[in-house]
């Protein structure tokens, strides 16, 4: 394949209009997962949970794939499958010990039983494919209903523990002495999260799920201290994410994984740039100014 042949099966916009409104189910979904994802990303960094999310989806991509097999709905298997990996890290991995390890076991029992569950599958391949790099027309109506309303009950419930749920990320030691139940967040948060994981990847795919819920979040706290815009610019950077790739991948002949994770990093590798100027002028300034002092007092 020559350079030509390359730019024109990842960006070609013949048609682009007549195309477009396939998507509009797409489009929806990806804004909404996006603000999805920029929210509860937050909490994931705050937490130390990014492994987590990478075991939740491996066991997500087993639930959907199994769902494939019998002919069930793809979404509710994925659902079904994040949801219980997320409730065991919940219960059985408090510490963060504990839950590397516990990780370490779901992940590839997850992929083993994915991969079982697909090779059995004898319908489309890109049906299998589709579980693992995301599609862009794969969301129908029913699909969109349904991720629709769990995203909004995601929003819901994390706005409602938000306040007990920052402290208890912040310090969890301190916030148990106060009396919050840090134990049942920590539960009732994987459970929020095994559903953001579950729909995002229905976008994006099992492997690349981690490009929507932890690089947004992870670009906002390069560039900024503040929990208020870190959430604004998180969010920001997760719908820009998934609708630009969106868009983008409709004018190729290439999953949409591609594209929503080059604008993620590219997005982040802008925010660690610019995070690092902004370090090297501060401590700049701070070893300047003993010296402005030294001459402050050597004058009087």
């Amino acid at each position: 394949m020559d350079l030509n042949e390359f730019m024109n099966a990842v960006f070609n916009f013949e048609d682009y209009s007549q195309l477009l409104p396939l998507v509009t189910n797409s489009l929806i979904a990806g804004a909404v997962l996006g603000l999805v994802g920029g929210l509860i990303g937050t909490f994931v960094m705050m937490r130390d949970l990014a492994f987590a999310v990478h075991g939740i989806a491996e066991l997500s991509f087993a639930g959907a794939a199994f769902a494939l097999l019998i002919g069930a709905n793809v979404v509710f298997g994925s659902l079904l499958g994040s949801v219980v990996a997320a409730v065991i890290l919940g219960v059985m991995g408090m510490r963060a010990r504990d839950r590397n390890s516990i990780i370490g076991v779901i992940m590839p029992f997850g992929l083993g039983l994915g991969i079982l569950f697909l090779s059995l599958y004898e319908g489309r391949s890109a049906n299998k494919f589709g579980l693992l790099t995301g599609q862009i027309v794969s969301v129908d109506t029913v699909q969109l209903n349904v991720m629709l309303g769990c995203s909004l009950f995601v929003i819901v419930a994390l706005l409602a523990i938000w306040r007990p749920l920052t402290f208890a990320s912040a310090d969890p030691d301190l916030a148990e002495a106060r009396g919050v139940p840090v134990g049942k967040l920590a539960i009732a948060f994987m459970f929020l999260l095994g559903l953001a994981v579950a729909l995002s990847i229905q976008i994006v795919g099992a492997l690349l799920v981690l490009a929507l819920v932890i690089t947004p979040s992870a670009a906002a706290l390069r560039v900024t201290a503040s929990p208020r815009l870190v959430v604004g610019l998180s969010v920001i950077f997760a719908l820009v994410s998934v609708v630009g790739g969106i868009l983008l991948a409709l004018g190729g002949r290439i999953p949409i994984s591609p594209y929503v994770t080059t604008i993620s990093f590219l997005i982040y590798l802008v925010c660690r740039l610019i995070g690092a100027r902004r370090d090297k002028l501060g401590r700049t300034k701070r070893s300047a100014s003993p010296d402005i002092a030294a001459v402050k007092v050597t004058a009087v």
